[in-house]
């Protein structure tokens, strides 16, 4: 089990939580989600992984369909 951090732009309300959360739960190998909201702010998802990992481009690509970006550059993501 392992843990990530990714730091995300642009939410601003629980419905963004919500949106973000369920995007990443639907990532194959994620057992958990808790994101943090920072309205306005740069936000922090902490992505819980069982035995296997998650690619950083998957993470990301989850993040952008629920309409959001990762905040730092280059898949920096925790």
């Amino acid at each position: 089990m392992s843990t990530i951090d990714i730091k995300i732009n642009g939410m601003t309300c629980n419905h963004c939580v919500a949106s973000v959360t369920e995007e990443l739960q639907e990532l194959p190998g994620v057992t958990a989600v808790e994101v943090k909201l920072v309205a306005g702010g740069t936000s922090m998802a902490t992505v819980t992984t069982g035995t296997g990992t998650v690619a950083p481009e998957d993470l990301q690509a989850a993040v952008e369909e629920a309409g959001y970006a990762i905040a730092t550059p280059g898949l920096d993501l925790a």
